[in-house]
């Protein structure tokens, strides 16, 4: 009987591959390297153990064997194995011995695995250091990987192997610091915003800022059929890569992730126009500087460049043009023109959203006017990677029949679970949330229901203590027992300046 392979082990196996680079190159670069073998051991482990069966059930008739092998979800040749690069380890040029694998899984499986691989460079020099020291981080991390079986007979449930990559994405945000917030929004997080977005079967899903693609599973996991439609897109290259491997290693091999600047160069469009999704969720990257320096011509001079609505085809800053040096309303307006009728949206942000005023204060005040906001959640400081600033979700919904915003007020002490580096929502943090959500009713420090007149009074400002007061009023000062107090402090430090006198005089001083 095969021996079982535990959650625990494939962790434990991967945490010990990430101190072949740990001190040499940055953990927000060496995950790339990590992640991607972890992919390839498991598409060679799988195809592998598939050859055998069908070599058994067809008696090596290498026909039939073939046309079986034909039809499974990933076709691998042998010198695109983890055993054939086990196999050359040693091997000056093992470098490009992995990039030529990875190029012919691609090529071998371009429906699928199209571009995958194509910004993962395991023979870079200028990332992984000159061919010595290169070479040998390679043959090691070979030798952390043959220690691991990814057999499905042997890991029995294929979700351990999405587990892990999981579990070592969020690894290796906490490790990143500040960049680990760009490619991996906390689990808790995203269970949250998946919640309150509620997808639902045949919807199409997106997430602009994509990152690793985690947020999406989330989403997708929240109905359970899976029957949904993912979208995504993500800026930086090998994250997009990170995002499609974590796609395939959860079952969803339909999933459609582009690779570029979603604000100048949206790329998930109909006849031209943006596409439409029933439920969006992102978490873009907060207050980014430059953010619209895609639709700059060629040439032009980053100083004197200034961002005009009119530079946009899909004319998505009719509504104001943020300011430069601060995207999060590029961001919202994108997604807001993403949405389809009925749709559901939720973003993070930072809570500056709220009440900035110039270009910002005018987009705000159209979002509302038009009542598309439906609730604004501030949630506790330090949950995300990178920064101990509190943030907020904004939610969205297109054709509202309420003439109300939600403001919830889960930032304070007994809404989450403090930790020394980073703090976390817990589950009955996230359900309060949820519920207070669902039943949008005024909760005494907690939730207000605020009426449209009363924004605007305010004017459309929205920063959440105008509405939810969680003043907690000291108690009263008992005037005679602070006297009390104070007389019987005189007493005791007139027996200890006696006792002093005393010890003063024994001494002779």
């Amino acid at each position: 009987m095969k021996e079982i392979v535990t959650q625990q082990h494939i962790n434990g196996v991967l945490w010990r591959a990430a101190d072949t680079f740990r001190g040499k190159i940055d953990s927000s670069t060496y995950k790339d390297y990590i992640l991607t073998m972890l992919f390839i051991k498991y598409l060679s482990d799988t195809y592998k153990e598939h050859v055998e069966e069908y070599t058994k059930r067809y008696d090596g008739d290498e026909r039939r064997i073939e046309r079986a092998l034909s039809r499974e979800r990933f076709i691998l040749e042998e010198h695109s194995t983890f055993e054939y690069l086990y196999s050359k380890r040693n091997d000056p040029e093992i470098g490009e011995i992995i990039n030529k694998a990875l190029e012919k899984i691609e090529n071998e499986n371009t429906g699928k695995l199209r571009g995958v691989f194509r910004n993962i460079d395991f023979n870079s020099e200028a990332i992984l250091g000159r061919a010595s020291e290169r070479n040998a981080m390679l043959r090691s991390l070979l030798e952390d990987f043959n220690n691991l079986s990814l057999r499905p007979s042997q890991i029995g449930n294929e979700d351990i192997v999405g587990n892990a990559y999981q579990y070592m994405i969020g690894q290796f945000a906490s490790d990143a610091g500040k960049k680990g917030g760009e490619f991996y929004t906390p689990a808790e997080v995203s269970e949250l915003l998946a919640r309150l977005i509620k997808p639902e079967e045949n919807d199409r899903i997106y997430d602009p800022t994509c990152g690793s693609g985690s947020l999406l599973i989330k989403v997708a996991e929240q109905v359970p059929s899976r029957k949904v439609a993912i979208y995504g897109q993500e800026r930086n290259g090998a994250t997009h890569s990170l995002a499609l491997m974590n796609m395939y290693l959860h079952g969803i091999d339909d999933a459609k992730i582009e690779w570029g600047d979603t604000l100048a160069n949206p790329l998930h469009l109909e006849d031209g126009k943006l596409m439409k999704f029933q439920a969006i969720v992102a978490n873009p990257p907060f207050s980014l500087d430059k953010w619209a320096m895609g639709f700059a011509g060629e040439g032009t001079n980053d100083k004197k460049f200034k961002m005009e609505a009119g530079l946009d085809s899909h004319r998505r800053f009719e509504w104001g043009v943020p300011p430069a040096s601060r995207g999060d309303y590029a961001f919202v307006q994108h997604m807001l023109y993403s949405l389809a009728e009925n749709g559901r949206m939720a973003t993070i942000l930072p809570h500056g959203v709220l009440f900035r005023g110039a270009s910002e204060g005018k987009i705000r005040k159209q979002m509302i006017d038009m009542n598309l906001l439906d609730a604004v959640i501030g949630l506790p400081e330090s949950l995300f990677f990178g920064t101990g600033i509190p943030a907020c979700i904004m939610v969205f919904k297109k054709d509202r029949k309420r003439n109300d915003v939600l403001f919830i007020d889960a930032s304070g002490e007994g809404h989450y679970e403090k930790s020394k580096n980073q703090n976390q929502l817990r589950e009955q943090d996230i359900e309060k949330i949820v519920e207070a959500y669902e039943k949008r009713e005024t909760i005494d420090k907690y939730a207000y229901v605020a009426s449209l007149d009363e924004i605007k009074e305010n004017d459309y400002n929205l920063n959440i203590p105008r509405y939810v007061d969680i003043f907690e009023e000291e108690e009263p000062v008992d005037m005679a027992q602070v006297k009390d107090n104070i007389t019987n402090i005189k007493l005791e430090l007139q027996e200890v300046e006696s006792q002093m006198k005393k010890y003063l005089q024994e001494l002779g001083l």
